[in-house]
């Protein structure tokens, strides 16, 4: 169904309507551009700590404002961008696709986003106090996080600003799940729903287990610093290992957070540009759940040189979670497999997605490994596992769902010559920043110095490093060129550009303010192909 250039424009309001605004869908897109600017901010940091490590010897920043990059860039990538940008595009999708007129507790979904935007902010402000924003690394580990080491009030506003969006992402989180369970058209039942839908209420789930964990360590700190507890100083009968349990139980669930919503993009993604139902629908969804399962029982994979934890427990419950991602990826391979395959923006994001976690994965396994961990813990082989985990996983999903659901949000059509030449440099530049980290590492490069010395050779790998950040940068900028330029343009995309097969297809671009003037019979887990293609049955 084509739209006229008039019915393509999106609804237009003032900043009132949108300060006031209890409609998931504009919610969802304050999420989704809120963290994808903390997203860009927390880049531009990278940036200059990547300036700062091209060659040895070189100062464009003093120690401790490096310090600060590297623990502002942590956190915002963790708690700012990655993981809110997928409850953000929960929150504009999960309704529609359940064939919900909105979510469960509107006010409260509001509610959500402005701690979310508070929490942000509040970090941040940091920077303007005397003695700067937080310094203690993202992880906040204790003592480097107490009074003597942390001295003002940055750190403070920092586990303030976190909890904020700590009781954002639980509130979301209920919200989500609530809608999921109790608000699906008829129909829709469980075993059809759309597995991007499947994982954010999977994701909901870890949540809301991993979240308070969180929460009660960030408020025993505060307490520490400011109001005389001892919890975590040894020399007062603490532990400063509980604070790494506390930690780390959020932790790690908290990496499955940041990707399980965009495992659910990407199979989204794949079927349709491969002409394909999904390949083994119920293995997705048996191996997200035992991602969210196995997930709790890893977090002290990170804590196998405290000599605090059963390593061999640990261990092997950390290889075991490599299982059901494996699934995954068989199971992209399977609904791929015979397709009649075409290469828009968003697929080309999805198969840089594969290639990139595909490797983010295996190292994971190998640091699961507490002999190589022992050996590579704390370097710059973490650093790259870590980004080709959640960069080249996550950030290269959420540039895919930005490129696939454009048409929908705005009723344009997305403009796919600058979107693929962004998504090719994407995939350079990242692979030129980080692979070399995995060589830093092995021969010996610790993370989170701010100089070395030219004799320890380092300086090569450091300089293609930081070369690569640039071409990263470059390709960002060539994502937001194409965004603007289909703004520009505005070509009209009709309801369903792409042929997708959920049920967010089968209303206008953009929906209207209650999603459907009438929710059509859902009869599969892909009711718009049902609705195009009645004569196929489901």
């Amino acid at each position: 169904m084509s739209v006229s250039r008039a019915e393509a424009l999106p609804r237009r309001g003032g900043v009132v309507t949108w300060v006031t605004t209890t409609d998931h869908k504009r919610i969802g897109i304050l999420y989704i551009t809120t963290s994808a600017a903390f997203l860009v901010v927390g880049g531009l940091l990278a940036l200059l700590m990547r300036a700062e490590l091209a060659a040895p010897g070189l100062r464009f920043v003093d120690r401790q404002t490096y310090a600060e990059l590297f623990t502002m860039h942590g956190t915002t990538m963790v708690f700012l961008a990655v993981a809110p940008f997928g409850l953000g595009l929960a929150n504009y999708l999960v309704p529609l696709q359940i064939g919900a007129p909105d979510m469960a507790f509107p006010r409260l979904n509001a509610l959500s986003y402005w701690l979310f935007l508070a929490g942000g902010l509040v970090v941040y402000s940091g920077f303007a106090s005397s003695h700067g924003a937080a310094a203690a690394g993202w992880t906040a580990y204790v003592p480097l996080s107490a009074p003597r080491w942390s001295p003002g009030v940055g750190m403070d506003l920092w586990i303030l600003g976190l909890m904020l969006t700590s009781a954002s992402g639980i509130m979301t989180a209920t919200n989500l799940l609530t809608t999921t369970l109790l608000m699906r058209a008829p129909g829709m039942t469980m075993w059809r729903l759309p597995i991007f839908t499947w994982n954010a209420a999977v994701t909901s789930l870890i949540i809301l287990v991993a979240f308070p964990p969180l929460g009660t360590a960030f408020a025993l700190l505060f307490m520490d610093r400011r109001l005389g507890g001892h919890v975590f100083d040894p020399a007062a009968g603490g532990s400063a290992v509980l604070y790494q349990h506390l930690f780390w139980f959020f932790g790690h669930p908290e990496v499955y957070v940041m990707i399980l919503p965009f495992f659910g993009v990407i199979t989204e993604i794949v079927p349709v540009f491969s002409r394909k139902r999904v390949f083994g629908y119920v293995g997705f969804v048996l191996a997200t759940l035992a991602i969210a399962g196995l997930s709790m029982g890893v977090w002290a994979h990170h804590m196998f040189t405290t000599g605090a934890v059963s390593n061999p427990f640990f261990s092997a419950m950390s290889f075991l979670i490599a299982v059901p991602t494996g699934v995954k990826f068989f199971n992209w391979i399977g609904t791929m497999w015979r397709g009649r395959l075409t290469f828009p923006s968003p697929m080309l994001f999805a198969l840089a997605f594969m290639g990139n976690f595909l490797i983010g994965g295996v190292t994971g396994v190998m640091v699961a490994s507490p002999p190589i961990d022992f050996h590579v813990h704390d370097t710059y082989f973490v650093v790259a596992h870590f980004h080709y985990t959640l960069m080249g996983g996550s950030v290269f999903a959420i540039f895919a769902g930005i490129a696939f659901w454009f048409p929908k949000i705005t009723g344009y059509r997305f403009h796919d010559g600058p979107g693929r030449l962004s998504c090719g440099l994407m995939f350079v530049g990242f692979n030129l920043t980080f692979w070399p980290m995995f060589v830093l590492g092995l021969r010996g490069m610790p993370r989170r110095i701010d100089d070395y010395a030219a004799s320890t050779g380092w300086g090569p790998a450091n300089l293609l490093a930081t070369g690569g950040s640039l071409v990263l940068a470059v390709s960002v900028a060539v994502f937001a060129w194409a965004l603007w330029s289909s703004f520009r343009r505005r070509v009209p995309a009709g309801d369903d550009p792409w042929g997708g097969y959920s049920l967010e297809w089968a209303t206008t671009s953009p929906p209207p303010e209650h999603n459907f003037e009438r929710v059509p019979p859902i009869r599969s887990e892909r009711p718009a192909f049902d609705l195009r293609q009645p004569e196929l049955g489901p």
